[in-house]
């Protein structure tokens, strides 16, 4: 693969972990953003500030979905926390960020074409820079602070669970099932070969 052909393979891998991070925000949100508006953590952020916080709120969600907690500073006997699971959100919001990521990793493997085990790998690792990108940013885009106390998602397990561990486990996989699955003999992983 030539120089060009790799760097466009990135720059299109990353825009696909972008998306992918957008989409299971929104997943995570059409789930979960009717029940948190009408919480009661959001209605006292609300009372407090007067203005809900439910796009902030369903983001910790995400990133708990992603075995991420939320971290809170200043507020009494509360450091950290998780909302899915036992009395919180549906356990089934654990499989929104690997199942997309999954999905992901086989579309990109299958758009470029990708028929080489090696070149699968690669094609799913190149995801991972997007969904990073998200995954930084958004932990600042979620935070919320009220005086001296603020939640949001811890941010060193951010960066490494939600924007590496898992999107290298899941892309990967799914671009390498992408790969294996694609046939030596394909037309379109012959013309992708060659064009890009």
């Amino acid at each position: 693969m030539s120089q060009s052909a790799r760097v466009r393979s990135v720059l299109e891998g990353s825009i696909a972990g972008l998306l992918a991070w957008i989409v299971g925000y929104a997943i995570t949100y059409a789930a979960v953003g009717s029940d948190v508006r009408e919480g009661w953590v959001n209605r006292g952020l609300e009372f407090v500030t007067d203005e809900p916080a439910t796009y902030e709120i369903v983001g910790w969600v995400f990133y708990n979905a992603h075995f991420v907690d939320t971290a809170f500073e200043g507020v009494p006997f509360l450091r950290s926390a998780n909302a899915i699971g036992g009395d919180g959100f549906t356990a089934a919001l654990y499989l929104v960020p690997p199942g997309l990521l999954l999905v992901t990793g086989l579309a990109v493997a299958r758009y470029r074409g990708v028929t080489d085990a090696t070149e699968g790998i690669l094609t799913g690792l190149a995801v991972v820079p997007g969904y990073l990108l998200a995954s930084a940013v958004g932990v600042f885009l979620v935070e919320v602070s009220v005086g001296d106390a603020s939640g949001g998602p811890a941010l060193l397990p951010a960066l490494l669970l939600a924007g590496i561990t898992i999107p290298v486990v899941f892309a990967t996989a799914g671009s390498l099932l992408g790969a294996l699955t694609a046939g030596s003999g394909s037309a379109v992983g012959a013309d992708a070969d060659t064009s890009r």
